[in-house]
């Protein structure tokens, strides 16, 4: 039996499929005379496109990412798949009327316009490959390229079976997906490793498909069917390593190897240990199963070794929803003995200590993703998140300590946030803009399918409807939308158009002024010296040298009240304690002075620790012999002249 993988566009370029490459492996090593191959089709696009019009790596990335929530790749694709180059161009012209530059309005339409013709080309491919069975994997932006090439394949070539899988298929999106699209004859539901080769074998023997959990197929009449979905998780020793052949040999002809850095994809985990507990309330990854499972330690070492040998290439971005603590005793130190160059890109929880991040950034880490996604505890509870503002602001500057670069997204509307867990933040985001900012200004939450927000409406939303995109892009009624689509509309909810502009406005100074900005102490024993070079704060260099105030910043390190700062910094330097009142007093004026951060009645330094002493000698003598100097001692609140 020969097996072809597609990948459509717009996946990624610059990573390969990990689920394609998973499947090929288990076609070749799990289905008796069965073979696989992978057809990079996002590749081969964009070298059609770029061979007929100007086109670039970042407006690749637009379709492939950036435009997912407007569903903008998807549109592009629905011409093809409905086989009309202007398929409801007037409605998606209303729609992203003004979300739009007129440029990228005009690009969108060229494309959908042309990726017919591309559409046939690759679909000619795949028959001349003469494939007794087509798989097109779907996440993201690939759901109406991937079924638009089914389509034109069942035209040319009826006796080739089509299978789709992939993120787009899970639950009743795959469902929806059989339901609606005859040319496809099969969709495999969940955790496809197992599930496919299932379904080949099956094919191969004439067997039962009843069998085969979450598959759906066409019964005698030409229905769908839909069976159940598997009960259980696979385990991870059934996680297979991808084969990523060809892949890079293939970029590497492409007019993509321009654009890129290519990197490879691992797996460690599959499900979120905290989702397990605490479903983050807007979260809706994990689909099917969000039970918690990691392969052991030293096969997932191997992997990543292998991988890096095989491809020579260091760069890996690792796909786990969360990163499996017990990695950080295990992998890492392997790794960092291995005295292999990896840059690894991985999402960890943001209540990690600093010496697990060193550990991380030793062994290569130099990409984490910590799930931050507001600086406020009340709207953190109410994501169900786990941390609180000053863990989050304590992550980032930990960050910045062990040269980690933290992506994070400041997100909005959540049900029952108000204005006032907003704006003490607002106010002190000028203090925080030598740590990492947000990857972009702040965004309203959508609503995603498997998340609480989407299974639960008690918790606020109600009415949901699938996002506009969905309806400018299929030819369905809205019944079928609802079950294929993974993002929803629905009522504005949490915090008025006002604060999200102060916000955003603050947000956008901090993206604008981070790279000059400066914040760092180093301790001396006897004293403590920070450095500052931030637009809001006149001074740029100050002493601590009191005890009690040595004791409190220290302590201050990781996130305390009042009462138990007071407690525990009298405990350390009894001969110079101070009652809560005093302890207030001055952690207001670091607060004014940018040098604490709080939040929910909680405090937290924000100075990392300086990394290079030369640097921070030369800012200390050049500002104090000539620029302004806070004040070390605590009763003043605005800073003097030195």
């Amino acid at each position: 039996m020969r097996v072809l993988l597609v990948n459509m566009p717009w996946s990624p370029i610059d990573l390969p499929s990990l689920a394609l490459g998973i499947l090929k492996r288990s076609v070749d090593e799990r289905v008796p005379g069965a073979e696989a191959e992978v057809l990079h089709a996002n590749l081969e696009f964009t070298d059609w496109i770029t061979a007929r019009a100007e086109f670039t790596g970042d407006d690749y990335e637009y379709y492939s990412l950036s435009s997912y929530f407007m569903g903008c790749g998807d549109w592009v694709f629905s011409s093809a798949l409905y086989d009309d180059p202007h398929w409801r161009e007037e409605e998606f012209t209303a729609v992203m009327r003004g979300k739009l530059k007129k440029s990228r309005m005009a690009m969108t339409h060229a494309l959908h316009q042309v990726v017919p013709e591309f559409v046939d080309e690759i679909a000619r491919r795949i028959v001349a490959h003469a494939p007794d069975v087509v798989g097109f994997t779907s996440t993201f932006q690939q759901n109406a390229a991937a079924l638009a090439a089914a389509r034109r394949v069942k035209q040319l070539a009826p006796h080739i079976v089509t299978v789709m899988g992939g993120a787009n298929c899970d639950g009743a999106q795959g469902a929806a997906v059989h339901r609606n699209f005859p040319f496809v004859d099969h969709v495999v539901r969940g955790e496809g490793e197992a599930a496919f080769p299932q379904l080949l074998t099956a094919l191969t023997e004439g067997s039962d498909l009843a069998e085969v959990p979450g598959l759906c197929h066409r019964g005698p009449d030409g229905e769908s069917v839909a069976n159940a979905m598997a009960t259980r998780p696979l385990p991870p020793a059934a996680i297979l390593p991808p084969d990523y052949s060809g892949y890079f040999e293939r970029l590497a002809a492409s007019a993509a190897r321009h654009w890129v850095e290519p990197k490879l994809v691992v797996e460690g985990a599959r499900g979120c240990w905290w989702g397990e507990k605490h479903h983050c309330t807007f979260c809706g990854l994990n689909g099917s199963f969000m039970e918690f499972r990691s392969k052991s330690p030293d096969t997932f070492y191997e992997e990543i070794i292998e991988l890096a040998r095989r491809h020579r290439v260091l760069d890996m971005y690792v796909v786990d929803n969360i990163l499996d603590m017990g990695y950080l005793t295990t992998v890492l130190p392997r790794i960092i003995d291995s005295e292999y160059d990896l840059r690894l890109h991985i999402e960890i929880k943001a209540n990690m200590r600093r010496q697990q991040l060193r550990t991380l950034a030793d062994a290569g880490m130099i990409y984490v993703q910590p799930g931050i996604e507001s600086l406020n505890h009340r709207v953190l509870d109410l994501m169900d998140k786990g941390v609180s503002g000053c863990q989050n602001v304590r992550m980032l500057r930990d960050g910045a300590e062990t040269g980690l670069s933290v992506a994070w997204n400041y997100l909005h509307g959540f049900p029952g946030e108000t204005a006032q867990d907003y704006d003490p933040v607002i106010a002190q985001i000028p203090a925080l803009e030598h740590l990492d900012p947000p990857v972009d200004l702040s965004a309203r939450i959508a609503i995603e399918r498997f998340s609480p927000y989407f299974e639960r409406p008690e918790l606020g939303f109600t009415g949901l409807r699938p996002e506009e995109h969905y309806r400018f892009t299929y030819d369905l009624p809205e019944e079928e939308l609802y079950d294929l689509a993974y993002v929803f509309e629905a009522p504005a909810r949490g915090i008025g158009e006002p604060t999200v502009t102060a916000l955003n406005d603050a947000l956008t100074a901090w993206k604008k002024h981070h790279a000059d900005a400066r914040l760092t102490h180093t301790d001396l024993g006897d004293r403590i010296v920070l450095v500052s070079r931030r637009r809001a704060f006149e001074w740029r260099t100050t002493e601590l040298a009191d005890p009690f105030e040595l004791v409190a910043f220290r302590l201050l390190d990781q996130p305390h009240s009042v009462a138990a700062l007071t407690r525990k910094a009298a405990g350390k330097a009894p001969g110079a304690a101070r009652d809560e009142a005093a302890v207030q007093r001055l952690l207001d004026r670091w607060v004014s002075l940018g040098i604490v951060f709080t939040d929910g009645g909680q405090y937290v330094h924000i100075a990392p620790a300086a990394v290079n002493e030369d640097l921070l000698r030369l800012d200390f003598m050049r500002h104090t012999h000539g620029a302004r100097s806070a004040p070390a001692e605590p009763a003043p609140a605005e800073p003097v002249h030195a």
